[in-house]
């Protein structure tokens, strides 16, 4: 056996590993940290706040007396609050029949209706709050594209390319550019543009007006590679850019497109041009559900590359109210377009392949980790909704599990039986067990 040769592939995974753990680490004590800080405002007394399971790594215990520790596997985290039989909640009745009226209300069971609902709907409410946190940040950071387009970064291109930096765009083969926030005469006027290798460019450059030129406005360049795709797997890296589809040359990005679309799932040979190389890539264009603005969902081939301009167009920043405002907008779309997928797994109509487990979580982490930080700080905002809608669903065990029995109480004016309770949780962690192993075997068995 070749050691030299595994040790690329061990140094891969270490770092998808690295990737989930840190990921999943942030996204737990934002969710744990919510169910604690409310259930403190609320009155009720936490005894222990855990990241991790299993043999306790480091402790120490606050003036409030809660024990703050990491555990061994970094896989999840809890909070017991005071009068809690263990780390998933039920209640010790031994050591609840010991406390006066007062240390009662100061548990998760003898708190008011009110108090527990908050604090059980504060986890999944904190990752809320962290994703749109994330994404306002990240958007403020990238900040708006200018009107009139002005170049901000070049590219590195196979084509001839006599565009500047700080170059603003007047015209294109003569013909004026719409503002860039008309987003659909923009892409008018783009879907009009001749596709060839050359264009001419009108800009203004200083105090001067000139027309020199420069490549298609999108190329065929990969400005972000999707994790787990074709393109992912065949080793295609950001700032890629496809000159030719199975010997016949491309310039436009929609080429690309059309191509992929075309193949019918057939395997394609893309020249790639890289850092001034020229190599060969075989990749086979997968099936891939994608929703649409309607909610339903439309399946393609896709290789998964990302397009862009041959340049990445200047910004101004984006004031924090508008910034805040896409951040909700952001996480309203990927609750929405989780909730719909998956009833549309349930249904037949999209392929249950389209839901990812551990495996597929981590190989996510490494290759948006590997993308940048910006992308991988992206990608937990993502998954921090995903795990907030995921706790809201009514399962028992789950938050939202919880949130049932205390709507029930609230209706009735008693919670659900002990032994109700324990047949309950059985049957939840039953079912969110079966769908961990359902998950598993996608991320095993799935193509």
């Amino acid at each position: 056996m070749d050691i030299a040769a595994l040790l690329p592939q061990f140094g891969s995974l270490i770092w998808t590993l690295l990737a989930f753990v840190i990921a999943l680490s942030i996204i737990v004590a934002i969710h744990e940290y919510g169910h604690y800080i409310v259930g403190r405002w609320s009155g009720i007394d936490a005894e222990v706040f855990s990241l991790g399971f299993g043999p306790v790594l480091f402790s120490r215990v606050d003036k409030r007396g809660t024990k703050w520790q990491f555990a061994l596997l970094p896989l999840g985290g809890y909070v017991k609050f005071k009068g809690d039989s263990n780390a998933s909640g039920g209640k010790d009745d031994e050591a609840m029949s010991k406390l006066s009226d007062a240390e009662r209300r100061r548990t998760m069971n003898g708190a008011p209706l009110w108090a527990r609902a908050a604090t059980v709907a504060a986890g999944p409410v904190f990752n809320f709050a962290l994703s749109i946190l994330i994404f306002t940040g990240v958007l403020m950071l990238r900040g708006e594209v200018t009107d009139p387009v002005k170049v901000g970064e070049l590219r590195a291109v196979p084509a001839q390319n006599e565009l500047q930096v700080g170059d603003v765009l007047l015209e294109i083969e003569g013909v004026v550019l719409p503002a860039y926030g008309e987003s659909s005469s923009f892409q008018s006027f783009l879907d009009d543009l001749p596709v060839q290798e050359h264009l001419n460019y009108t800009v203004q450059r200083g105090d001067s007006s000139l027309v020199v030129e420069g490549p298609y406005v999108y190329p065929p360049v990969a400005t972000q590679i999707i994790p787990r795709s074709a393109a992912d797997d065949a080793g295609f890296r950001a700032g890629d850019i496809i000159v030719s589809v199975d010997g016949t040359p491309i310039y436009a990005f929609e080429q690309l497109r059309a191509a992929v679309e075309g193949s019918e799932g057939a395997t394609l040979t893309l020249e790639v041009w890289r850092d001034g190389d020229i190599r060969d890539l075989e990749m086979t264009p997968r099936r891939t559900d994608e929703p649409q603005s309607d909610g339903t969902f439309e399946t393609n081939y896709r290789i998964g590359i990302v397009g862009g301009m041959f340049f990445e167009p200047a910004t101004e920043m984006t004031g924090p109210f508008s910034a805040l405002l896409s951040g909700v907008q952001q996480t309203g779309r990927i609750i929405d377009g989780s909730l719909s997928g998956l009833w549309y797994m349930i249904t037949g109509a999209i392929s249950t392949c389209n839901l990812s487990g551990p495996i597929g979580i981590a190989e996510t982490s490494g290759s948006m980790a590997s993308q940048g930080t910006t992308s991988f700080i992206w990608f937990i905002a993502v998954l921090s909704t995903a795990v907030g809608l995921l706790n809201l669903f009514p399962i028992p065990v789950l938050d939202g599990g919880h949130l049932v029995f205390h709507a029930y109480e609230a209706v009735t004016g008693r919670p659900p039986s002990d032994k109700a309770l324990r047949v309950l949780m059985a049957i939840g962690l039953t079912l969110l067990l079966s769908l961990m192993l359902f998950a598993l075997s996608n991320d095993l068995f799935c193509p």
